[in-house]
């Protein structure tokens, strides 16, 4: 049934893995408590005033039992590597942590088996890249608890992977840039919006951001969002013209219809409706745009390395298979060239 009504303040629902939602108290400063039953209902208020009425916890003092799975988190929570990530990418591995410390927070991470790891990633085969994300944070976290001492091994290595049935967010092809310019003309902000994603081949976190502040000397530098990765872009002679045509009065290129600056998320549904405008499959997005620069420096004949300096990866082997892929394209054409030659030049020999 549908939840008509927000839950209380301070109350988070997250679903464990036999699909049943399980409700607790989270309040900055007071113990993390369950709550029975629904939100609202009499138990689960009867519950919510004594644990708003609780005892604050000391800043400082651990709120969990020592050794168990929910103080392995809280530890993780105070590491450098994960004080260091931005913020967007704290919000989404807190995401999935807590769904896996809602259900386990109790659990001895002493006694976490191999097979338990593989229970948990069977559990969500049904949507992979969510099994997958689920073990890479169960990883990162028993990691810290053999850095800790508190385990002498990682139970998460071996686990295989669950299996994807695609790869990952859909890559724009030319017959898609194409109609998508034929239905959003030079001059709308969808058409600036494609052409700021196309010949920056930046995120959206970074595209919303991106102004003529960020612009010098016909280069345009930001530093990434999620990564903290300085980019240095020379302007498309495209994208410039595109750019010039722009009124100076505002910080951010991009503008919602208000003349506000776009949140990430609100671009991305924005953009979608702009997609569907051009009638193209709802599966292309603003992600598959980063993906189509990509491709295209690659089948440019650019490196690797060339083509990381544009789009920021850090990993080698994330756009190895871009120019893989531009490779293989090549070669293939050149053998059914040579191939029509050699035929060609057999039917001659048979001719004479």
């Amino acid at each position: 049934m549908k939840q008509l009504r927000k839950p209380p303040k301070y109350c988070q629902g997250f679903e464990d893995r036999h699909g049943k939602v399980r409700w607790y108290y989270r309040r900055p400063g007071f113990p993390r408590l369950a709550l029975p039953g629904l939100p609202w209902s009499p138990e689960f208020m009867a519950a919510y005033e004594k644990a708003s009425v609780g005892e604050r916890v000391e800043i400082g003092k651990d709120r969990s039992k020592p050794g168990t799975v929910s103080a392995l988190v809280a530890s993780y929570y105070r590491t450098s590597d994960f004080k260091g990530l931005s913020d967007s990418t704290k919000a989404t591995y807190r995401g999935i942590i807590e769904r896996f410390r809602a259900e386990h927070g109790d659990k001895r991470v002493a006694h976490m088996e191999r097979r338990h790891v593989q229970s948990i990633v069977a559990a969500k085969t049904e949507t992979p890249s969510a099994a997958n994300n689920m073990l890479r944070m169960i990883h990162l976290l028993m990691r810290h608890a053999v850095e800790l001492g508190w385990r002498g091994d990682d139970p998460t290595r071996d686990v295989r992977k669950a299996k994807e049935k695609t790869g990952g967010f859909l890559t724009w092809e030319e017959e898609h840039i194409e109609a998508f310019i034929a239905q959003h003309k030079p001059g709308t902000r969808a058409h600036l919006a494609l052409s700021l994603l196309l010949y920056t081949g930046q995120r959206r976190s970074d595209v919303v951001r991106m102004g003529r502040q960020h612009v010098r000397n016909g280069v345009l530098s930001i530093v990434q969002q999620k990564t903290g990765q300085d980019v240095h872009i020379p302007l498309h002679p495209e994208l410039k013209a595109t750019l010039d045509r722009l009124p100076l009065n505002n910080l951010a290129f991009l503008v919602t219809a208000q003349g506000k600056p776009f949140t990430p998320a609100g671009f991305t549904n924005w953009f979608r409706a702009m997609v569907r405008e051009a009638k193209l499959p709802d599966s292309l997005s603003p992600h598959g745009l980063r993906k189509a620069t990509c491709r295209r420096l690659a089948e440019a004949g650019c490196t690797a390395h060339e083509i990381m300096a544009i789009s920021g990866h850090k990993s080698l082997a994330e756009v190895t298979r871009y120019t893989v892929a531009a490779s293989r394209k090549n070669l293939a054409e050149r053998a059914i060239l040579a191939l029509d030659k050699n035929t060609s030049a057999t039917e001659t020999v048979k001719l004479g």
